[in-house]
């Protein structure tokens, strides 16, 4: 027996939010676990556009996320810290812990992995605050 399984673009196949949110064109931001059917886990495309803050910090009550730079660079801060990434880099970012991006002069294409899937909590389980991040 061959095992279900869904195949989808990510670019192409998935909606854009960001407009939605009215963030575009500065960022696209693109949420695959509905369209994937993902049963555990979930799995997001995001492009900043070069030096382009993401508005708001965000965490997750029990949801860890790994974030996965694949094209261009930028500055994460988690908590109080902010560090540098380049292309490949990843970074595991806990549960009940506070995140940002900014895009370097290259902008930023990232792929973001959380786990476990909250299904319709995941309203619930997200918190965000706009402006967060200050310099």
């Amino acid at each position: 027996m061959v095992p279900a399984y869904t195949v989808l673009n990510l670019k192409e196949d998935i909606e854009d939010q960001a407009p939605s949110f009215g963030f575009s064109p500065n960022l696209e931001a693109r949420f695959a676990r509905v369209p994937l059917e993902l049963e555990k886990s979930g799995v997001s495309y995001e492009r900043t556009a070069p030096n382009f803050r993401i508005p708001f910090g965000h965490m997750h009550k029990t949801q860890e996320e790994v974030y996965v730079v694949v094209s261009g660079g930028g500055r994460m801060k988690i908590e109080d810290e902010i560090i540098e990434l380049k292309r490949w880099d990843a970074v595991r970012v806990p549960p009940e812990t506070w995140r940002c991006f900014e895009a370097g002069p290259e902008g930023a294409e990232i792929i973001a992995i959380g786990a476990p899937n909250m299904g319709d909590s995941s309203r619930e389980e997200l918190e965000m605050q706009p402006g967060w991040w200050q310099d």
